[in-house]
């Protein structure tokens, strides 16, 4: 009986029998030769059928055949340089699992409407299938870094009582009869979890209501979130800087296969490397202004203003120290200059923007609680949060990894959309 095999695997089976066991993404013939590419989720591949290997009867079942069709095939695999990832299976035997009816998603060119509405059938196919093993390459890096740097993984509630990241982009739930929201972010639990655990990080999708339809917003993302007591801004900006540069050397290593399937240039990718540019707030103002893009101190950057700046960089490039008035509430003050918080953002080059915001975090309770009055929130709400500055508070700090606007840059993306396996946009919801 051949041993049953994935096409990811069938490198190490040349000369053997095996079987298969996927869909036909697609079909065609060559004179007596009938070619089919399969897919069984590992990869594709090609498989023959050809005399004197297969019977006469299998070329009668392969006419039935129709794309997206599920088999189960038997057959020697052998070496191909023409073929999809250098191998091929000659077909012995093959059967029909079951019969897809005619397919939506053709060979033709489809608009990314009529894609979207078959998302949940558009994933299967080479591109998206790239996309989305990149994807889980990062966040699997992402994870080992933070590991290895001694991180534990510390799970932050998704219905929360109070906002993070302010009150205008907030989802409001009814929580039996009391007021919740989706969480904006997992920083303030993580913080909770830095005073016990040393360093912690969240991993988890936030929800952000913001009425914004550029190709870098989602409503609903997830985020890395490492958080570490006794941790300052300039360690935090070290610790994105390994994160990053390690998420990049894993994908270039391990699905250089899937960024070639993209198109993507892997010669920027290979520019990501230490140290990264760290500029001031007020520098990056007046490079913005140089450009012709007219902006004045103490608003945040837009898109246009960060891809400006990412533009003048081969790789990602640190903006640290924004004015108070245009961050959280809970970034804390540089005591140098108390206009300007200890924060930073990383912006990505090729114009992506940012990918991570963090910063240091405010530890004396008394500034803490007059942030809050300042920003208008309830003490109350947050009284669990002033309990962290209330016993054993120490300086600590963490930052947020946007983890579809990092896989949109690392895959040379034109949309987030693509990053994520059912993006939801402001309008879209289905499936």
């Amino acid at each position: 009986m051949p041993v049953w095999v994935r096409i990811s695997e069938i490198a190490h089976y040349v000369g053997e029998e095996v079987e298969l066991r996927g869909w036909i993404m697609d079909k065609r013939s060559s004179g007596k030769v009938r070619f089919l590419l399969v897919r069984d989720g590992s990869g594709f591949l090609q498989a023959v059928l050809a005399k004197p290997d297969a019977p006469d009867e299998l070329f009668e079942r392969y006419d039935a055949l129709t794309q997206e069709t599920a088999v189960v095939m038997r057959g020697r695999v052998r070496p191909d340089v023409r073929a999809p990832g250098g191998y091929e299976l000659a077909i012995r035997d093959f059967v029909i699992v079951h019969r897809a009816e005619p397919y939506p998603i053709t060979p033709k060119a489809h608009g990314v409407e009529f894609l979207m509405d078959h998302r949940h059938l558009w994933i299967r196919s080479r591109r998206q299938s790239a996309i989305l093993r990149i994807r889980d390459e990062v966040l699997r890096a992402a994870e080992a870094f933070l590991r290895a740097e001694g991180y534990v993984r510390f799970d932050a509630p998704i219905l929360t009582p109070a906002s993070v990241e302010g009150t205008t982009t907030l989802f409001e739930v009814d929580y039996f009869g009391e007021k919740a929201y989706l969480t904006q972010s997992g920083q303030l639990y993580a913080e909770a979890g830095a005073m016990a655990l040393g360093r912690v990080y969240t991993l988890g999708p936030t929800f952000r209501a913001e009425k914004s339809k550029t190709r870098r917003h989602l409503t609903e993302f997830w985020m890395l979130e490492p958080e570490a007591a006794y941790l300052d801004l300039d360690g935090c900006m070290e610790l994105a800087e390994g994160l990053v540069c390690a998420i990049v050397q894993a994908v270039l290593q391990n699905r250089e296969r899937e960024l070639k399937t993209l198109g993507r240039d892997l010669g920027p990718l290979g520019n990501v490397r230490p140290p990264f540019p760290r500029i001031p707030y007020d520098e990056a103002v007046r490079i913005v202004n140089a450009s012709g893009l007219m902006m004045r101190w103490g608003e945040d950057f837009g898109a246009d203003e960060e891809t400006v700046l990412s533009q003048r960089f081969d790789r990602p490039v640190f903006v640290h120290r924004y004015p108070t008035a245009c961050k959280a509430f809970y970034m804390e003050p540089d005591p140098q200059r108390p206009e300007v918080v200890l924060n930073f953002d990383l912006l990505a080059p090729e114009g992506y923007g940012e990918i991570i915001g963090g910063g240091q975090r405010i530890h004396d309770l008394d500034l803490l609680e007059r942030r809050l009055a300042e920003h208008g929130l309830p003490q109350r709400t947050y009284a669990w949060y002033l309990d962290l500055r209330r016993y054993g508070s120490v300086p600590h700090a963490g930052f947020g990894l946007g983890v579809e606007r990092t896989v949109a840059w690392i895959c040379g993306l034109d949309h987030v959309r693509e990053t994520i396996p059912f993006p939801r946009l402001l309008y879209r919801l289905w499936p």
